[in-house]
């Protein structure tokens, strides 16, 4: 993963907002007796292999190491735990341990005082992670969550379909970009595998676009004005739709999962896609999807979404974000000392050798052994800015818009003029 200098300067919007507010039950805890019996609720979504096991077996060796705490483990699908998370914070009542991305929707918990600040319990230790990995989970100068991984997405591509359409180099142009679809489809191979069900994944084509054609500050400044509805983000839309109307998704794609055997990242692992844009868990998720359970080994490579021609963004901008944990505002006092032990140098080793995560701790990086993901690594310490999903960065009713209105752009049933209106809508009602 190289130095990985330039990593500690991205950029992000994310946890930009202020006006965080402190939480009381934070100096309750001071209180509490840590030997007593404690047990740690820890929802994650890692359910699948093959970080499913390697999180539960980190939660039996705590447990060994400490009689007293019991870690209760509750892997849920992406979209299942979004929803649960979202009953469990409108009920105030938070699991212990939970996925976050940081951003906008760590904030709104922050604000709800559902979460713990974190900033004193990790002040020893922190500043063994990279600290651009630490900037979503760090609201208003303080830390309310830790993250674990951190990457970017891009286009994964299979090399044997691309040869057999004989596009011999990876796009570097939108407009390369939708050449190679037409020569891969005229090959008789589907060029794009699409998670069309699920919406987050289409949304990271509309992101790109708005961040190659207006660059980072355009979405900055969205944030600012809760405006969308500009000749940037229409663009974004219009070049979309060219892309939607070359028809280049699965037979089945609005349907289609991101997981399941018969979804996004199976379809792209059994060879029945040229591409996807997608994170840097990819290969991993494409191989555990896979009949074989292997995905696509050394045919599978990766290159950085492309440049659009007159746009303002750098194709060295990237978008992404890691994953972390937030710690709910009623946690055992062990919950705290439990994460610290997932961020070992050891435990993340083992999670980088496993394919499925790029390590936020710098003396873990070496314990990255799948070539893709030295490859994103390396994109990423070069990369010139920075920014996280939208559906992350932004308030959760905006990014949740964003998913729905690109989605309905993409199933044909919105203008790149509505969508970016329909936004706007939810935007400025926030």
């Amino acid at each position: 993963m190289t130095a990985h200098l330039s990593r500690r300067s991205l950029l992000g919007l994310a946890g930009a907002g202020a006006g965080a507010l402190l939480l009381g039950a934070c100096g309750d805890d001071k209180a509490e007796d840590p030997n007593a019996p404690q047990t740690i609720n820890w929802w994650h979504i890692q359910n699948t292999e093959p970080m499913l096991p390697v999180w539960a077996a980190m939660a039996k060796e705590y447990e060994t190491a400490h009689s007293n705490v019991k870690v209760t483990v509750q892997p849920l699908e992406n979209e299942a735990f979004k929803a649960k998370l979202t009953t469990a914070t409108q009920a105030g009542s938070p699991p212990d341990l939970f996925q976050s991305w940081g951003g906008g929707v760590l904030k709104q918990q922050v604000d709800a005082g559902l979460v713990k600040d974190l900033t004193d319990d990790v002040k020893p230790w922190i500043g063994n992670l990279l600290p651009a990995s630490v900037q979503p989970f760090t609201i208003d100068g303080k830390i309310y969550g830790v993250p674990f991984d951190i990457g970017m997405v891009g286009f994964w591509y299979n090399k044997d379909l691309f040869a057999k359409a004989r596009v011999t180099a990876a796009p570097k142009t939108w407009a390369e970009l939708l050449t190679a679809v037409g020569r891969i489809k005229a090959a008789g191979v589907v060029p794009i595998a699409l998670a069309g069900k699920e919406k987050w994944p289409g949304h990271y084509y509309w992101a790109y676009l708005a961040m190659r054609i207006g660059g980072l500050g355009a979405l900055q400044q969205a944030a600012k004005d809760h405006n969308f509805d500009t000749p940037d983000f229409v663009a974004a839309g219009q070049r979309l739709k060219e892309l939607v109307d070359l028809k280049p998704f699965q037979k089945g794609f609005l349907g289609a999962g991101y997981g399941t055997p018969d979804g996004q990242a199976a379809t792209m692992g059994n060879g029945g896609a040229a591409m996807e844009l997608m994170g840097q868990w990819a290969p991993a998720v494409e191989a555990s999807s896979s009949t074989s359970k292997k995905g696509l080994g050394d045919k599978l490579g990766f290159f950085p979404f492309p440049a659009v021609d007159g746009g303002k963004g750098s194709v060295a901008e990237a978008f992404g974000g890691g994953n972390g944990f937030a710690v709910g505002k009623n946690a055992p006092a062990a919950t705290v000392d439990f994460l610290k032990t997932l961020l070992e140098v050891g435990n993340q080793r083992k999670a980088a050798a496993t394919g499925a995560v790029l390590p936020t701790v710098k003396d873990a990086v070496d314990g990255i052994k799948d070539p893709n993901n030295k490859t994103v690594a390396e994109t990423l310490a070069s990369a010139t800015g920075f920014q996280l999903y939208l559906d992350q960065a932004y308030p959760p009713a905006v990014g949740q818009q964003v998913n729905d209105s690109v989605a309905e752009l993409i199933a044909g049933s919105k203008t790149p003029e509505q969508i970016v209106k329909d936004i706007t809508t939810v935007a400025k009602s926030q």
